[in-house]
């Protein structure tokens, strides 16, 4: 997981500077032990990652290797939400539940994530996907798909 991550990132220095972060934080909410002794760590990325890089992406959160987040400032990404491998996210981007206790969001492996998205709710982003930038997810995205607009819709389907 962490070689994909240090790929998908050689030329990311703020993407990986939060990769490595979340990875070492994460790994302190294994279990109850782990999280007693990973305060002061898990402590510092909350306040590295959410104050200074602006990224709110709590450290419980599942994520596949090979996350790249393109330039951070304003992501919110909710904890229940489980991204798959290789996913790019970019800035400005919410992704989580629509009403307090929903479901989140499942984004399968490669998908890339425009800026200024929203994904809410019970859906699943197919695949080798991509969302176009501005776009507002509420309905669950087949894979090889690009979606677009508010509500986002598939526009084309890739051929593989």
């Amino acid at each position: 997981m962490i070689k994909a991550d240090f790929s998908s990132n050689k030329n990311n220095t703020k993407g990986l500077m939060f990769i490595i972060l979340f990875r070492v934080s994460h790994f302190f909410t294994l279990n109850i032990g782990l999280k007693i002794i990973g305060i002061p760590v898990r402590i510092l990325y909350k306040i590295f990652v959410e104050w200074v890089l602006g990224i709110e992406i709590p450290d419980t959160t599942f994520i596949g290797g090979g996350l790249k987040v393109l330039h951070g400032q304003g992501l919110i990404v909710n904890s229940h939400t489980k991204i798959g491998n290789f996913v790019t996210l970019r800035h400005n981007t919410t992704i989580g539940n629509s009403k307090p206790g929903g479901k989140s969001p499942i984004i399968d492996d490669y998908v890339d994530v425009g800026a200024n998205c929203v994904v809410i709710g019970d859906v699943k982003i197919g695949k080798n996907s991509i969302i176009g930038a501005g776009s507002v997810v509420v309905k669950s995205v087949p894979p090889n798909s690009i979606v677009v607009g508010n509500p986002a819709h598939v526009i084309k389907t890739i051929n593989n």
